[in-house]
């Protein structure tokens, strides 16, 4: 018969007594480790390392940064974690011509606010400011400019809104890439043809149309212009037929003055 071996009571105290110890132990180092990641994470929200850096902002065209930037009331005093993202949307859906907002943090310290602006097809020029004006015809009068930045024609001479809102729906069809051509449009109605349009193109031509399908008809414009000599302007009828008149010729189009927008 195999005799057990009898461990006593007195044997085993110093090893409970250990365990209990490490346990214990564990136990104070995990406390601890919490303790000081509280207070690692107070001390980063209080410090400028939880600041934003960087407000990126894009998508905007007629707006500038510091217009976008400036109504969302982001510093770089601002806590990144205590970025309001319904506010900054509510705040920037006020501006007319902002469609809708995107704001997404980029940890660690950056701010991206995507802006999404209704289309905006031109200035209209009156009383010495500019007014830009939305695709649907709408002028933006609390929006008024001393200059023009350049990203759209300024429209001149248009004081009747019937033919205002005709000549943006014409504009909102026409490609970017043509509008982006145009400087100045002017409104100069005749007795026979209450839509006839001057455009002052920025490559140094002048445009002779109508309102009427003007933009089906100015579609064509690149193709007719690299036709062209570069060195000779002038005068490229888009009415009934396309033509081209130069400058040396003298018309009566060619005496009409442009006007500047600066």
């Amino acid at each position: 018969m195999s005799k057990k071996k009898i461990v006593s009571i007195e044997d085993r105290i110093p090893k409970l007594k250990q365990a209990r110890k490490k346990k214990a132990n564990r136990r104070l180092i995990f406390y601890l480790s919490i303790f000081f990641i509280l207070i690692s994470i107070i001390v980063y929200l209080q410090s400028p390392l939880s600041h934003i850096h960087t407000i990126e902002v894009t998508g905007n065209l007629a707006l500038s940064d510091d217009e976008v930037v400036e109504k969302t009331n982001l510093t770089t005093d601002t806590n990144i974690w205590m970025l309001n993202e319904s506010k900054i949307k509510n705040e920037l859906a006020k501006n007319p011509i902002i469609d809708s907002v995107e704001v997404n943090k980029k940890l660690p310290w950056t701010v991206e606010i995507q802006v999404n602006e209704l289309k905006q097809v031109g200035y209209l020029k009156k009383d010495g400011f500019f007014y830009p004006i939305l695709g649907n015809g709408k002028v933006l009068t609390k929006l008024k400019r001393e200059t023009s930045n350049g990203s759209a024609p300024l429209l001149i001479g248009f004081n009747d809104e019937s033919m205002l809102n005709k000549m943006t729906e014409q504009l909102k069809k026409l490609p970017q890439n043509i509008r982006n051509l145009i400087s100045e449009i002017h409104w100069k109605p005749k007795d026979d043809n209450k839509k006839k349009i001057v455009l002052f193109m920025s490559d140094g031509y002048v445009v002779d149309g109508t309102i009427r399908n003007f933009a089906k008809n100015m579609k064509v414009y690149p193709s007719i212009v690299a036709q062209l000599d570069p060195d000779n302007k002038g005068i490229i009828h888009i009415g009934v037929g396309v033509y081209f008149e130069s400058f040396e010729d003298n018309t009566e189009d060619k005496k009409i003055t442009k006007t500047t927008a600066e």
